[in-house]
């Protein structure tokens, strides 16, 4: 079985608790955001490509708020998964409210080493960061239509706006998730409002892996001495931004909030 119920059973049964998917859930933000929703009283479901055991322990955290929860194997980039993992939704729930496209890859290749990339790199990252994104938004939108004031939103970057990042790919598969959602925006108004976040540099064990220990460490240091407001992101931040744009932000859509403690205007 790719899911897991916890203490529930599936049903049918029109369900009134609002459901929110978070792609890319096991860790960083996506576990950061499955877990406000949850505190909030939302069902959640939570995404994992690779290892359940991560992804089983933040099922866990959200559970202890009293909450459904549906844990699905789905690699986003297979059009296949994203179908089967909407269909569970269906089965189990027969709503979402929010989906937040958060699964993400990247190589972590120099700026300046343009041979460090090869265009099977680029179709790996676009598949995951783009096509991931549009396949998991094309098999839920039909749930996410049933209710009123549903929304998107896709986890972007800085590094779409300002050719900083992992690597080329990385900043340009972002910038491609941008314009997407201005486009999935109209595409899927006035029923979905479709919004991304661009956080810049987010705490997360992915990026410290990434850059190895040290590297890290000097990029938090300059990243702080650069920003207006002198931090970094973490991963609460960018899930309080999700939840902001994902259910208060009523008439917002087709919009991409920068979330960079300053960083692009820089400190004065």
């Amino acid at each position: 079985m790719s899911a897991t119920f916890g203490f529930f059973e599936r049903k049918n049964t029109m369900n009134t608790t609002k459901v929110c998917v978070v792609t890319g859930s096991s860790s960083g933000i996506g576990a950061a955001t499955a877990l406000l929703f949850a505190g909030k009283g939302w069902n959640v479901v939570i995404n994992y490509s690779r290892s359940a055991e991560p992804a089983e322990a933040i099922a866990n955290q959200c559970r202890a708020h009293g909450v459904e929860v549906l844990v699905v194997k789905c690699n986003v980039a297979s059009d296949d998964d994203c179908r089967r993992l909407a269909a569970e939704v269906d089965a189990c729930w027969g709503r979402v409210d929010v989906l937040v496209n958060n699964a993400g890859t990247t190589r972590f290749v120099g700026l300046k080493d343009l041979d460090g990339l090869s265009a099977e790199d680029f179709h790996n990252i676009y598949d995951v960061n783009v096509i991931g994104a549009y396949q998991m938004t094309r098999a839920l939108a039909p749930l996410l239509k049933r209710n009123p004031v549903t929304g998107i939103v896709n986890i972007s970057s800085v590094a779409s706006m300002m050719g900083v990042g992992s690597s080329i790919a990385y900043m340009a598969s972002k910038g491609a998730l941008n314009a997407m959602t201005v486009g999935l925006a109209r595409a899927l108004g006035p029923e979905v409002r479709v919004n991304a976040i661009a956080p810049g540099l987010v705490d997360t064990p992915w990026l410290r892996q990434g850059h190895g220990e040290a590297r890290y460490a000097a990029m938090v240091e300059g990243y702080k001495d650069k920003a207006a407001l002198a931090e970094v992101i973490q991963p609460e931040d960018v899930a309080t931004a999700a939840w902001f744009l994902g259910v208060e932000a009523a008439k917002t859509t087709g919009e991409v909030l920068l979330l960079d403690a300053g960083f692009r205007i820089t400190r004065a």
